[in-house]
């Protein structure tokens, strides 16, 4: 479980697309303040930092032409097994989309997202524009 860099999102190969998309809805699901080394960080914020970075994971996948479910576009939406959250502070959210989400995805952390996808054999269009 992790979230890339915010600056990889237009850069990741489909799968790894897909997957941050399914790792979101996990987390703001019923995964919300469980505990795994990788993603800890945010649960140090409030839930609109995943809701924002969700949104831009699902706003690149439109981008390359698929379909993410619109439900998840309601960022008071939990998925199917949780109840919606009752208020999502709308003008947080919107700074949010605006700026970078976690502060924690820092130069370094893009270095060791870049380690990652490479130990994985990934190939990444234009990631050397990152670095």
């Amino acid at each position: 479980m992790r979230l890339w860099h915010e600056s990889l999102l237009s850069k990741l190969p489909r799968n790894q697309l897909n997957g941050q998309h399914r790792e979101c809805c996990a987390l703001r699901g019923g995964g919300w303040n469980k505990k795994h080394s990788t993603v800890n960080y945010i649960f140090e914020y409030s839930i609109e930092r995943l809701v924002a970075y969700h949104l831009k994971v699902m706003k690149e996948m439109e981008n390359r032409g698929y379909n993410p479910n619109p439900v998840w576009k309601n960022p008071n939406y939990r998925g199917k097994k949780c109840k919606e959250l009752p208020y999502v502070n709308k003008i947080l959210l919107k700074n949010r989309i605006k700026y970078k989400t976690y502060s924690e995805h820092n130069k370094k952390y893009l270095k060791e997202c870049i380690a990652n996808l490479t130990d994985k054999g990934c190939v990444c269009k234009y990631i050397e524009d990152l670095i």
